[in-house]
């Protein structure tokens, strides 16, 4: 079980959750010490507003905590850090929250980012409240965590031979297949990956995991999951200025994402063939860099124009679409920190999504609506293809003008896509300080893909 989770606690302080609508219900139900407390603070049930509420000997006899209307499943998150150490317990749960989101919630809120600078806090612990599967939860609060430490660790020590190293840790935990391709043969068979990787100190490689089911037969049901694992984005020759590449260590979140994903199916045992495919470089400067007018050959056998070396994401993903296809999938999704446009269209909270597969859209969107982690599907607006032509070239790296910025990314991608279902997201792998939680990694949209793929392939 994840160590923020318990499965009882003879010692558990109690949470009460109090939505704004039944404030003055609840409040009739309560004893006269709650009530004059109440009053004292101006507690309404306010979403994320809390409430400590003494006991006879002057201790925390109980927690309440305002729901305002009720929306927000992860509404605990900020209380491991509001809260004195013990062990917590919700005493009852309103209609229309998700008990397995609210101890996710928890779990978020519980975490901490220890590699560099010790934790010296005592535990806030949740008991699981009842009918919460512990092993799931513990399943995807681990998961999180994993891609949170990932995009939190500095390109220093997360440089592409790390990715790596992160990606065979994970293979050999569930006795998957991995193949590494660097040097030669990835300048033939990833020619893009090669391109955008080869002006830094450690050399560009191309990651791909192989698993299945207890290490059985083919299954014919193949899941590519690619992620963008770009270590650090100075912006190449075209170099970014000095605040638009203060968070580029996060620029290995798709990577990260990936990871975490494949976690996700390998321990809970989904019935299906997994390849996670992983392009890792870091897009820096050097008299190898590659530069803006140059034609680079893909692997799918497109050339491509560079317009720009900051949009390198996108290269490093064609050759990883087109190596996801040759497998035959069922279904491949991506994950990216792909434009800063889906930021601006989207804000910090909302995972933008990319599908021709309205099905495939639907069953994402509701795994959203389940898990509180909201994604918002986007266009694959196709009269912005015109933005990718080239003079010279089969498309260029970039659009014209500044708008529409990640709905052509995508387009550029789905170039590379053929004879498979296939949804791509934009993420930001980041969340600012809001909410009573701190600004630092995030997984943005994954418990949503999760739950579509528990649904679609069991688990």
């Amino acid at each position: 079980m994840h160590p923020v989770f318990l499965a009882k606690s003879p010692s558990a302080t109690a949470i009460s959750l109090v939505g704004a609508s039944d404030f003055d219900a609840w409040l009739k139900a309560q004893d006269a010490r709650t009530g004059k407390m109440a009053e004292a603070t101006g507690f309404r049930g306010e979403a994320g507003k809390l409430m400590l509420v003494a006991d006879a000997e002057g201790g925390i006899g109980r927690v309440v905590l305002g729901l305002g209307d009720g929306a927000d499943s992860f509404i605990l998150a900020p209380l491991p850090t509001a809260l004195p150490a013990g062990d917590y317990a919700l005493d009852d749960i309103p209609d229309g929250l998700n008990p397995e989101t609210l101890a996710l919630g928890w779990a978020d809120g519980a975490y901490r980012f220890t590699r560099y600078k010790a934790n010296e806090e005592k535990p806030r612990r949740l008991v699981l409240p009842k009918g919460v599967d512990a092993e799931e939860v513990s399943r995807q609060a681990e998961a999180v965590d994993l891609v949170r430490d990932l995009v939190n660790t500095p390109a220093s020590d997360m440089g592409p031979q790390e990715i790596t190293g992160a990606a065979e840790a994970l293979a050999a935990e569930f006795g998957a297949d991995i193949q590494v391709t660097t040097g030669k043969m990835l300048e033939t068979g990833y020619p893009m990956v090669h391109a955008v990787g080869k002006g830094a100190s450690q050399p560009p490689r191309f990651i791909e995991i192989g698993w299945r089911k207890d290490g059985g037969k083919p299954n014919p049901r193949k899941l590519v999951i690619v992620g963008k694992g770009v270590a650090f984005d100075t912006g190449g020759l075209n170099l970014k200025g000095g605040a638009n590449m203060a968070l580029m260590k996060k620029d290995m979140g798709g990577a990260a994402h990936a990871l975490g994903l494949a976690r996700l199916v390998m321990s809970a045992g989904l019935d299906v063939q997994l390849i996670v495919a992983v392009p890792a470089v870091e897009n820096a400067i050097g008299p190898d860099a590659f530069r803006p007018s140059d034609v680079l050959k893909s692997r799918k056998g497109l050339t491509v124009e560079i317009e720009d070396t900051d949009a390198e994401g996108r290269l490093i993903l064609g050759d990883a679409l087109a190596r996801a296809c040759e497998h035959k999938p069922d279904l491949i999704i991506d994950f990216a920190t792909l434009t800063g446009a889906a930021r601006v269209a989207l804000g910090p909270d909302l995972a933008p999504l990319y599908t021709d597969n309205d099905q495939l859209a639907a069953d994402i969107e509701a795994g959203g609506r389940a898990t509180g982690d909201p994604v918002w599907r986007m266009p694959l607006w196709s009269p912005y293809e015109a933005g990718l032509k080239s003079a010279i070239a089969d498309i260029k790296n970039l659009g014209d003008g500044p708008m529409g910025g990640s709905i052509t990314a995508a387009l550029f991608l789905k170039k590379f896509v053929s004879g498979a279902s296939w949804a791509h997201f934009d993420i930001w792998a980041w969340r600012p300080a809001r909410y009573g939680r701190p600004a630092g990694a995030a997984a943005c949209g994954l418990r949503a893909v999760w739950s579509m793929l528990k649904a679609r392939y069991g688990g």
